[in-house]
Formats: structure tokens, sequence, C-alpha cells
């Protein structure tokens, strides 16, 4: 049988990993789509996917991180750390958003206007935006960071629910008459 599905605050440890994981492999994508000039196009269009699972999947974990901020509180001197976790975290989905649109349009503005720029306009605009996005991920990987001290310095730990299941014990085996010699 299937585990319990946690509440929204104990899905935060669940939901946290698809924006860090996601975010950090886009700029991949955008790299080989510099490199690779014959099907460039379908890795910065598989690039701005993941760009955009990963910023719907950071507003997900932002507001999964704020119910279960909540119980962390009951821990102690967590404070500031859970302060600086929470404003980089909501900074950081800031951020993305900002650079997920900015992508979006260099990626369909030529399309929409149907003008195609030269591999002199498309190869140093993505490069600038690597630049921009490499804040991005210096961001983010302050912000995990500080969730990682949450977890593993100060010990927060999401709450589940207690399942509905006892653990199965093996049966006392019968003895009979005879073997009280």
């Amino acid at each position: 049988m299937l585990p319990p599905i946690p509440s929204w605050d104990g899905l935060h440890p669940l939901i946290i990993h698809f924006p860090i994981a996601l975010l950090l492999v886009a700029p991949l994508l955008v790299v080989i789509g510099i490199v690779v000039p014959n099907k460039g196009r379908s890795f910065l269009i598989t690039a701005f996917i993941l760009m955009l699972l990963g910023t719907v999947a950071s507003f997900i974990a932002v507001s999964t991180g704020e119910s279960a901020g909540e119980l962390a509180e009951r821990v102690a001197n967590v404070d500031s750390v859970l302060e600086n976790h929470e404003e980089l975290a909501e900074t950081t989905r800031t951020v993305f958003s900002a650079l997920t649109v900015i992508f979006g349009v260099m990626l369909f503005a030529p399309m929409i206007f149907k003008k195609d720029l030269s591999s002199k306009i498309v190869i140093p605009l993505n490069l600038a935006f690597l630049i921009f996005y490499g804040a991005g991920v210096v961001l983010l990987i302050n912000t995990a960071h500080e969730g990682g001290r949450l977890v593993h310095e100060f010990g927060v730990r999401a709450m589940m629910t207690a399942s509905t299941q006892t653990p199965q014990t093996s049966a006392p085996s019968k003895r009979g008459d005879d073997d009280d010699d």
C-alpha cells in the first residue's frame, strides 16, 4: 500500500527539488543551443520549457515553504535562518520569473515579428542572458543552502501524518501443552 499523501506543509521537501533541478539544467541546454547551430532552436525551446516548469514549481515550492515555515518556527534559534531562507526563496522566484519571461521574448519575438536574427546577434544575446541567469543560479543555490541548513543544522523536518496502518508483527508461535518440560 502507498504511504499517505502529506499535507500542504509536508509537501515542501518533495516539491523543492523540482525547481532546483529544472532551473539548473536549463542553462546547459542554452549552451548546447548556442554550440549546435543546426539544432540550436530545439535546444533553446527545450531550455525555455524547463525554465517555465522550474518557475511554476518555484511558486508551488514557496507556497508549501510558507506553510512549512509556520511549523519550523517552533524550533529554537531558527528564526534568522528561516527568515533569510524565506526572503531568498521569494527573491529567487521573482528573478526566475523575470528571466523566464525575458528568455521567452528573446526566443519567440523573432517568430512573432517574422524576422530572423543573425547568429551575430543571437549568440551574444544568449551569452548575455546566461550571465544574468548565472546570477539567478547563485541566488538559487544560496536559497537551497539556507534550506539545507534548516534541515541539517537545526533539524527542521516536515510534519507527516501518522499512517493508519500498524506494523505487522510476527505472530507468536503456538506451543502445545507438552512443550513445558
